[in-house]
């Protein structure tokens, strides 16, 4: 429940409180009932005895589009970066450390790792579905196991 429909229901009873058709004392625990509620069930109780005239209708919800999911490939190559970032830093800590420049050995980390994916890529754009990963029950080709 949204607190959008709190304050809904809190404004009708405003509105009931300014029309007389509430006193100050029930006003004033209908509306800390409201604010309460947990589910939209207990603010049904709060205006069941208001005319139906008063009650605005609800908010419509926002439009949510749904959220898509990155692909594996997509976050793979995050990975890739975050984890060759991270080893550029530390070459160029003991590069700076030792006060001379240390033979690059991050490239070998950040090399092959990047050309497979860049591989992956192309034979995604080009149509090839990607390997299904190993599980059990599940031969590496993503068949079911015949037994």
């Amino acid at each position: 429940m949204a607190d959008a429909d709190r304050e809904r229901v809190a404004a009708v009873l405003a509105q009931a409180h300014g029309e007389g058709r509430l006193t100050l004392a029930e006003y004033d625990e209908r509306v800390r009932a409201a604010h309460g509620a947990v589910v939209r069930a207990d603010l049904a109780p709060l205006t069941a005895d208001l005319p139906v005239a008063d009650l605005p209708a609800p908010a419509p919800a926002p439009d949510r589009a749904p959220r898509r999911r990155p692909s594996p490939l997509r976050l793979a190559v995050a990975v890739w970066a975050a984890v060759s970032v991270l080893n550029l830093v530390i070459w160029v800590a003991v590069s700076v450390g030792t006060g001379e420049p240390v033979a690059p050995w991050w490239i070998w980390v950040a090399g092959p790792w990047g050309v497979v994916l860049a591989l992956q890529a192309l034979a995604a754009r080009a149509g090839f579905a990607p390997p299904m990963p190993c599980a059990p029950g599940l031969p590496s080709r993503g068949r079911p196991d015949p037994r």
